[in-house]
């Protein structure tokens, strides 16, 4: 697997038929068959589906996280090809284009929200220190967290520590940011905020590529739903028309499991 230019004019995001197989005790479970996926500057989608469909499994292999077998991924310039992956000062370019807000976070435990932020600015990238620390300030307080920025990750709320999440995941400015079930540990207030705040990054021209199982967040933030089901993608359409008039069973079955 290695980065190279893609073709201009391309959508920001393009993912032509991936495969990948996971082989465990001899026995191999295919994961992800001929996932084909594309999105345009500014678009939020939803990539939904029950637990083990490959929703979080197709974000790690946009970032390079996860190796795959088939297929190829583009982003913005950059293209990943199957094979292993590529070492970390190869995938820079990669790296300035997309952003990964974990489901658990991630933050490291011994850095403030503020170091959290400018890490990779400076570390990875060679940014000069008080630059990176400038827009952390400025990432920190758009976000409304600017008030944390000395405390350490375990003294933050789960909705502090997602926004510190967010903001170090636009710390390289990249224009597509990835979210892996952003709303699981979110009352309804703070996922409303959630709502707002990612609507305002898709306005400013961010394409958001989102992981979740919640019908009603979905609605609220998506322009498009792509749904999975053991590993493909089976339905996908406008947020609205799909969750309102579902076609494939697997999305009645969502549908059903969100109403619980």
């Amino acid at each position: 697997m290695s980065p190279t230019p893609s073709v201009a004019g391309d959508p920001l995001l393009q993912v032509t038929q991936l495969r990948l197989a996971r082989r465990h005790a001899g026995v191999t479970q295919e994961v992800l068959r001929e996932v084909s996926l594309d999105l345009a500057p500014g678009r939020v989608c939803a990539l939904m589906g029950v637990s083990g469909a490959g929703k979080s499994t197709v974000l790690r292999t946009i970032v390079a996280l996860e190796p795959f077998e088939a297929g190829r991924i583009a982003v913005d310039g950059v293209t990943l090809t199957p094979g292993p992956l590529p070492r970390e000062s190869a995938l820079r370019p990669l790296r300035r284009r997309v952003g990964m807000v974990f489901q658990q976070h991630a933050l490291f435990p011994h850095l403030t929200v503020h170091e959290n932020v400018t890490l990779a600015p400076v570390h990875a990238l060679g940014a000069v220190r008080a630059h990176a620390g400038s827009v952390a300030d400025s990432l920190l307080e758009s976000l409304g967290v600017a008030q944390r920025r000395a405390v350490y990750p375990d003294q933050l709320s789960g909705g502090e520590a997602q926004r510190v999440a967010i903001a170090r995941a636009l710390a390289l400015d990249p224009p597509l940011l990835l979210m892996d079930e952003p709303t699981a540990a979110l009352d309804p207030a703070r996922r409303a905020a959630l709502a707002e705040t990612l609507r305002a990054l898709a306005a400013a021209g961010r394409t958001l590529l989102i992981t979740t199982h919640d019908v009603d967040f979905a609605t609220e933030v998506a322009d498009e739903v792509a749904i999975m089901a053991h590993g493909e993608i089976v339905e996908r359409g406008p947020a609205r028309h799909v969750l309102e008039q579902p076609q494939h069973e697997a999305t009645r079955a969502l549908l059903r499991f969100g109403e619980r």
